[in-house]
């Protein structure tokens, strides 16, 4: 089986593209009649949709997945046990299931790339969520160390009350929308207009 696009797409850290690219490559297999099961790289498949937040799709590709092949592969069951803990939204799990595993180097970036990203997004769902929350919280939600977590916030603008342990979070600055006068409004329908006729 020619996985050349997919090889691609890991070296050029294209982690977004890999779910779509196996599930290509998995219907152009079938339709052939190629049996794929025994090479398949399904720790690979299964990180895909977990970078893409494709919860749904992967606990789909985890049940389609022979019996013998889940018990032979435990990066696959690695890479499972972290969809696992994201469909519990267990935070501090997600990040033990990341680092409870020796993965193999093909593996290694995206696993990587997605605990960036998913600490990124943790750490933007805190900033939405707290005003203040303590040290030891925000540590768990990142799945970070006390120190790290303090430095890493610190970093963000959040700042450290420490007597009492509690960080206050800093607001992302939004943009907002520029209102539109009644003139301006006015002259953008004439154009609108003046371009339709």
């Amino acid at each position: 089986m020619d996985f050349s696009r997919l090889t691609d797409a890991m070296a050029a850290k294209s982690y977004d593209k890999i779910a779509s690219i196996c599930e290509d490559l998995m219907i152009t297999s079938a339709a052939k009649g190629v049996a794929f099961h025994e090479e398949w790289p399904y720790a690979v498949h299964l990180l895909g949709h977990l970078y893409n937040n494709e919860i749904s799709s992967a606990r789909f590709l985890w049940k389609t997945i022979p019996v013998g092949i889940k018990e032979s592969r435990p990066e696959l069951l690695a890479a499972w046990k972290i969809g696992q803990k994201l469909w519990t939204r267990d935070y501090a799990g997600v990040h033990e299931a990341l680092r409870g595993y020796d993965w193999s180097p093909e593996v290694r970036e995206i696993v990587d790339s997605f605990a960036d990203r998913y600490t990124k997004k943790i750490f933007d769902l805190l900033v939405s969520a707290y005003s203040t929350i303590s040290v030891q919280d925000t540590a768990l939600f990142l799945g970070m160390n006390v120190e790290d977590a303090t430095k890493y916030v610190l970093e963000q603008g959040w700042s450290l009350d420490a007597a009492s342990q509690m960080l206050t979070v800093k607001r992302q600055v939004i943009a907002k929308a520029q209102k539109l006068d009644d003139s301006t409004l006015q002259r953008l329908t004439e154009y609108v207009f003046h371009l339709e006729h």
